[in-house]
């Protein structure tokens, strides 16, 4: 049986597979991914990452994906210090931004993309709760430099859409993608 590679070390994206039963594997995508300059690059960048894994497993269904934070017109990735993290986080008080995760499956020579988009609203806080949050560790791994499914869920008023695309897998439209493709979103017995 053909299996469902994620191609990516995302222990978020995994957690979420894991949650809706589909039996995977992981393998990293070995793609460099370019700063940001354009949100339109997060399509780009989920489908070079599932075709990067794709040239070495070339008979399986590959998911690549790609999150990235929008405030504004400014793209917000993973913060590279605590410093960047703070500034990042203190752009995000008391405002809303969006948030867009773009998927890729590709199974053979079939291809399936979608992207899906989040807009998040931020309760006001103070530079006392940001360099707190900071000193958990939990931003530095996430674009925005927040994680909505942890500590940083304090912070979070309401979200307009897909909550798991926060998270960092749209979950409906995966399930929808999955569909299209034949593949089965529920498996007897772990199969």
């Amino acid at each position: 049986m053909k299996r469902l590679i994620l191609a990516s070390a995302s222990p978020r994206r995994a957690q979420l597979l894991r949650q809706i039963g589909q039996p995977f594997e992981i393998v990293k995508s070995d793609y460099p991914e370019p700063p940001l300059s354009d949100e339109k690059m997060v399509e780009a960048i989920a489908l070079a990452k599932a075709r990067s894994v794709q040239k070495r497993y070339p008979g399986d269904l590959i998911l690549g994906a790609d999150t990235i934070v929008v405030r504004g017109t400014k793209i917000l990735g993973k913060p590279r210090s605590e410093a960047e993290a703070a500034a990042m986080l203190q752009s995000l008080s008391g405002q809303s931004h969006r948030v867009l995760t773009s998927i890729a499956l590709l199974q053979g020579n079939r291809s399936l993309t979608a992207k899906e988009e989040t807009r998040v609203w931020m309760r006001s806080f103070t530079g006392t709760e940001i360099h707190a949050y900071i000193a958990t560790g939990e931003p530095l791994d996430k674009a925005g430099s927040y994680g909505i499914q942890g500590q940083g869920a304090v912070f979070v008023e309401r979200i307009e859409g897909c909550y798991f695309n926060v998270v960092g897998l749209p979950l409906a439209r995966l399930a929808l993608m999955f569909c299209e493709l034949g593949w089965p979103l529920w498996h007897k017995g772990g199969d």
